[in-house]
């Protein structure tokens, strides 16, 4: 039997086909992610500083567009939830774009991952490659590196999402991937309740990964800014130390007025 739609239910799927066009497709920036074994791998230190500052510019512009499309998710699974609420069950073809709206936020986790785990990379690599970096105190609490920040940044991302679906009786290991992911999803599409339950737990994940998205934004950017405070004073120092040499190698008559300079005479 065909579904009948109530006309609030109708605005909301015209809503959803006008909004879900504009959701951009989502693209994991190899260049960021990518990067966290190549720290390690060049040996000149001048090619490392210049492709972390090239990372940062990246890192920033990515977490922008992740933290907006994690708002626009969470705001199009919202629209799913509330046609769910205005009929038995979801159509297969709507259902179809719940899948991939969450397959795009699962990505956006994804993201987040990576680069918490290259940023956190580049921040070891500095503290083994220069002492005077190492030495630097960068402000965060309790003593902690932003290595240290990184890594508990993910374990917490981590730990809210599978909170979230331990509460949905659902587990971690069915949302690992885009396989079992949406081995899950055809899954709990057969039935309301359960189009119901995918609805509210990638609801709450969109939501928690906005609040985590702009916690990270706050992390790379305090990296960049320290390490850019860093670099500059780096160059100071080094400036200083070539002004110095330049004048310790300097020509004797260097300096002294042409008048007073000793002539031979032969």
């Amino acid at each position: 039997m065909p579904h009948r739609f109530s006309r609030k239910t109708k605005l909301l799927i015209a809503v959803l086909f006008a909004t879900a066009a504009t959701l951009p497709e989502i693209s994991v920036a190899g260049g960021v992610t990518g990067e966290a074994t190549e720290f390690t791998q060049l040996a000149n230190n001048a090619e490392l500083i210049n492709l972390l500052e090239k990372s940062g510019v990246q890192v920033e512009n990515q977490l922008t567009q992740i933290s907006q499309l994690a708002e626009q998710i969470q705001n199009q699974l919202k629209i799913y939830d509330n046609m769910l609420q205005n009929t038995a069950q979801l159509p297969s073809h709507i259902w179809g774009q719940v899948e991939g709206d969450l397959k795009k936020l699962q990505s956006v986790v994804s993201q987040g991952e990576g680069i918490a785990f290259s940023m956190g990379n580049a921040d070891d690599v500095l503290k083994q490659r220069f002492k005077s970096f190492a030495d630097l105190k960068s402000n965060l609490p309790n003593g902690e590196t932003f290595s240290s920040s990184y890594q508990s940044w993910s374990d917490t991302n981590r730990d809210t999402i599978a909170g979230t679906l331990k509460a949905a009786n659902l587990t971690a290991k069915q949302f690992s991937n885009e396989e079992s992911t949406m081995g899950s999803l055809r899954s709990m599409s057969e039935t309301a309740d359960g189009q119901m339950k995918a609805l509210q737990v990638g609801h709450q994940i969109a939501a928690q990964q906005v609040a985590q998205m702009q916690k990270l934004r706050g992390l790379v950017s305090q990296q960049m800014t320290m390490m850019g405070t860093w670099y500059q004073s780096e160059q100071t120092d080094k400036d200083l130390a070539q002004a110095r040499r330049e004048r310790f190698f300097a020509p004797a008559g260097r300096g002294i007025p042409e008048g007073q300079k000793m002539e031979p005479r032969w």
